[in-house]
């Protein structure tokens, strides 16, 4: 249990801290660019802390805890993209199938990305989760 968690706080660190620069620097300028108007000035940050929250308890279940402590790294770095894949796919295609200004290329900017972020943030979990229950001879989660 104690392993579980420490995998949710490392994929919550590795999470937001990527996607907050993906945010500034990638993502943020291309989705202002190709939606314009649509986007508020400023996030509301009620919902965006829910989901910052939610999020990585999701990608950690499903993708990083199982492979702690001795199943394959590799296993839950691809178990993180598709994660990344299945949830960043269901929310831009239901967007590009609903709203005026969504693109097929946000669309797959930002399915990519959600692949690419569960992958580094579930295999990064694992490590985490691994060492510290290693070196603390920890139980497996």
């Amino acid at each position: 249990m104690l392993l579980s968690f420490i995998a949710y706080l490392a994929t919550l660190f590795v999470f937001v801290g990527l996607d907050m620069v993906w945010l500034t620097w990638v993502g943020g300028p291309a989705y202002r660019a190709a939606l314009g108007d649509v986007l508020l000035e400023e996030a509301r940050l009620g919902p965006a802390i829910a989901f910052y929250l939610i999020y990585p308890a999701g990608l950690s279940m499903f993708a990083a805890v199982p492979f702690i402590g001795g199943a394959s790294f590799w296993q839950a770095v691809l178990r993180g993209a598709a994660f990344g894949f299945f949830t960043y796919a269901t929310y831009d295609l239901s967007n590009l199938a609903t709203l005026r200004n969504w693109t097929v290329g946000v669309t797959a900017m930002d399915i990519g990305w959600g692949c690419v972020l569960g992958a580094v943030a579930a295999g990064s979990a694992v490590q985490v989760a691994s060492l510290i229950g290693a070196h603390f001879n920890l139980p497996a989660a």
